[in-house]
């Protein structure tokens, strides 16, 4: 599963910026130091999940120290990497260890050469999980290995996951009560809205506490999974990996839908519900475990009425799951004759790029290799993604594994999943030799991504998926298109939130289109293109 928060002021390495540090309080300087024990004193920053606990609290995490001889000094960060990320590669005194998704990009590390480590001799000599890895799952080297052939950051491959993170969900309960059907386009998922919002859709006597739809907070670093640009779908826009920064192929070509007009009728139509009282006020204010939280609702009573998330139980919880359905990609018109798309994140589900990166200046590289090296081994790379063995997993004595669900039996399994462990966020190998039977969050997905199956299957991979992980850029190209995206999303992120609340889009739009085009789009969808095409005529 893929929680979703953005992952793109001098920072300082302490409490004040870094919450919930693990280890000792000494600094990076004891990096390379050995306890009294002989173990190798690394220190190291992850980017991790709101939800995730503690650390030091992951039995799993402890024994993969152990068994490399190293003792972690970790940086636990869950908000705002991306202000603190450029004051660090900016002041150059890196920890040993970087770890989360793309934590450290392609583009970091053409705009900060010679501060990350080339990992290709260590893996030869001190990682044979992860040369078993590129053995067995070549396009993990390939997603690795920059056009100068070196690796600067190393990927993952989880196996289980399904072709989309979003799905969207609709309180089927309430609709019951005020015998409504559900909706099939946008004119009518607006009626369904205001019904929700007039007449006590939960029926608990109460008729304004219920929020007729909810997504997950944007934030300035583009967009992310269960968020309404899925409804660009509804237009024929197919998203892949959930179309951050605006790219998708459409018919073999680039473009950015920041700057297309389907763009600006969904803006339009988002802008319409938020000032009928229809979207949660606080949809651009709340962190996403805010999000979480308020579709949980009041016991059995719900709060939410139509909202995007992984599965049901992650989204509203155990209590209220059975009141929601999943439910298909909705047309713009109940005339239209778009071909109805959606998001294809197979690639990014499934694999990960620069899950973790290695300092230049490391003082022991061999014993910070030799703990990648551990994260890798598929026994320990499934506690990564599920929990230790134990209490969230069961070792069946046969080689084989299953998933067990939640100590508390109120908890679903997604937040026990990223409650307990590094859940998608950490670097792993799952082979596809591991037996290992799923939880039944998992098990479900697949049912509940039926109603999206038809769009999804609809898809033309060849023409209309931008395979963005496979593609690996110039140092050139790679910062140019790093500014031109940062000056991008400081308007259209700015601009999306100001228009969905305040209006304006259509009086703004030619306006806004020029603004955009200043920022180099145009350049990088050039440059985009030509990769693409070089991508796709070899593959």
């Amino acid at each position: 599963m893929k929680k979703s928060m953005s992952i793109l002021a001098v920072l300082a390495l302490g409490a004040g910026l870094l919450s919930g540090c693990g280890g000792s309080d000494e600094g990076s300087s004891e990096s390379g130091k050995t306890t009294p024990d002989g173990k190798v004193k690394l220190t190291a920053i992850m980017t991790k999940h709101p939800l995730t606990q503690e650390f030091s609290k992951m039995e799993w995490l402890q024994k993969a120290e152990e068994k490399a001889g190293v003792e972690i000094e970790w940086q636990e960060v869950s908000a705002d990497w991306g202000q603190k990320k450029g004051a660090l590669l900016a002041g150059g005194d890196i920890p040993d260890l970087i770890i989360g998704p793309n934590a450290i990009t392609d583009a970091d590390y053409a705009q900060f050469p010679g501060l990350f480590e080339d990992m290709t001799p260590l893996i030869t000599a001190d990682a044979p999980n992860v040369q078993k890895m590129f053995d067995e799952k070549p396009e993990t080297k390939a997603i690795a290995t920059q056009l100068d052939g070196k690796i600067y950051g190393l990927p993952k491959y989880q196996r289980f996951w399904p072709d989309t993170t979003t799905r969207q969900y609709i309180n089927k309960q309430w609709l019951d009560n005020l015998g409504l059907k559900e909706p099939t386009n946008w004119d009518e998922l607006y009626d369904v809205l205001v019904a929700f919002k007039e007449k006590d859709a939960n029926g608990n006597g109460d008729a304004n506490d219920e929020i007729p739809m909810d997504f997950a907070p944007s934030g300035t670093g583009g967009f992310g999974a269960f968020m309404p640009t899925m409804l660009l779908g509804s237009q024929g826009i197919t998203l892949t990996d959930n179309s951050g920064l605006g790219y998708f192929v459409e018919d073999g070509q680039v473009k950015n839908f920041f700057t297309d007009e389907r763009y600006k009728d969904l803006v339009a139509f988002l802008h319409k519900c938020f000032a009928a009282g229809l979207i949660n006020p606080e949809v651009f204010t709340q962190d996403y475990t805010k999000y979480q939280s308020v579709a949980r609702g009041n016991g059995d009573t719900a709060a939410v009425g139509f909202t995007w998330g992984w599965e049901v139980t992650d989204r509203v919880g155990n209590t209220l799951a059975p009141q929601y359905e999943s439910i298909a990609p909705l047309k713009e018109t109940a005339s239209s004759t778009d071909q109805l798309s959606w998001s294809y994140d197979y690639n990014s589900l499934n694999y990960g790029v620069n899950m973790v990166s290695l300092a230049s200046t490391s003082k022991n590289k061999d014993a910070a290799m030799k703990f990648i090296n551990e994260l890798y081994d598929p026994t320990v790379s499934m506690q990564v993604l599920f929990g230790s063995l134990g209490t969230n997993i069961k070792d069946n004595g046969d080689g084989s594994y299953a998933v067990l669900p939640p100590e508390d039996k109120a908890m679903d399994p997604g937040t026990w999943k990223w409650t307990t462990s590094w859940a998608d966020n950490g670097p792993m190998y799952i082979s596809d030799s591991l037996k290992l039977e799923l939880g039944t969050d998992m098990q479900s997905v697949g049912a509940q991504t039926e109603p999206l199956k038809a769009a999804l299957d609809g898809i033309d991979k060849e023409k209309d998926v931008l395979p963005s992980m496979f593609i690996k850029y110039s140092v050139e190209d790679n910062n140019a298109m790093s500014l031109n995206n940062t000056a991008m999303l400081s308007l259209t992120m700015s601009k999306w939130a100001e228009w969905i609340t305040k209006g304006g889009v259509e009086d703004q739009w030619a306006g806004y289109v020029d603004n955009v085009k200043k920022t180099g789009v145009d350049r990088n969808i050039e440059i985009i293109q030509k990769y693409y095409d070089d991508y796709m005529s070899k593959n």
